[in-house]
């Protein structure tokens, strides 16, 4: 079976809440081709310009599975094809998602810009959403402390935030924010070297995570910059950064349609 067969195979199994069939469907759109459908232009004409389309406030770009569904869907304009890794990695940056299929009887299936981000990624890289993000309720009191006096003691931190990740596949874990004054390679180095010193002090079998805060794409992040203080803070008296935020609100992927 090709990768196209498989693609397409699979949207007609995609059904809300089943994101098993949701992340093969992501694994078979990384290695397979779509029909990019353009509003503008041709295929790497200047002027060229995908279509869209708007659902649940998220920006979508319509795109065909095939040759055999390009003709179905009666798009008369140009087209272009490409790999989905491909499509994935250009989008994403944007805030834009694919919509396979949209002719499709019930309407095709959504990738949102979250999700292209995995596939442009890698699937195993990050975690598979929806994500359900909140405080953490861990009695780990221990690590907390090692980790603030690493951090005190690693110049490039300016503070650690943390949250309870739960992804729609795979084990939960906690999740350290980790806020750099720089983001240069020294800097990065020393941080991961803080977090291994002290993940000593973690409980057996607790899994734990960090994430860049100055990344704006991911999805862990986002909610920490939204819905926590910081535990340590540099640049606050301890006092101050020792405050915890409010329960989270929680923050997801857009459902997969």
């Amino acid at each position: 079976m090709s990768a196209g067969a498989g693609l397409e195979q699979l949207l007609g199994q995609v059904t809300p809440g089943r994101y098993e069939t949701y992340e093969s469907l992501l694994d078979a759109l990384a290695e397979s081709q779509v029909w990019m459908l353009l509003w503008n232009g041709q295929p790497g004409s200047p002027d060229a310009q995908y279509g869209n389309m708007e659902v649940g406030g998220y920006g979508y770009a319509p795109c065909v599975t095939s040759q055999q569904e390009l003709a179905a869907s009666g798009w008369d304009r140009a087209h272009e094809v490409v790999t989905g890794r491909e499509i994935a990695t250009a989008l994403f940056p944007e805030r834009w998602g694919i919509w396979l299929n949209p002719h499709a009887p019930g309407g095709g299936v959504g990738v949102p810009w979250l999700d292209l981000r995995r596939v442009a990624q890698g699937l195993g890289q990050l975690p598979a959403g929806p994500l359900r993000i909140t405080e953490p309720n861990l009695d780990i009191a221990q690590f907390y402390a090692l980790l603030s006096q690493n951090a005190h003691r690693t110049p490039a931190v300016r503070s650690l935030r943390r949250c309870w990740v739960q992804p729609a596949l795979g084990a939960a874990y906690l999740a350290i924010g980790l806020d750099l004054y720089d983001t240069g390679r020294h800097a990065v180095e020393s941080a991961q070297q803080m977090m291994r010193e002290s993940v000593a002090a973690v409980p057996e079998g607790l899994p734990v995570s960090s994430v860049a805060m100055s990344d704006d794409y991911d999805p862990v992040a986002m909610w920490l910059r939204r819905n926590s203080r910081p535990f340590f803070d540099r640049d606050v008296p301890a006092a101050h950064a020792a405050q915890q935020a409010g329960p989270g609100q929680g923050y997801g992927y857009p459902r997969p349609f």
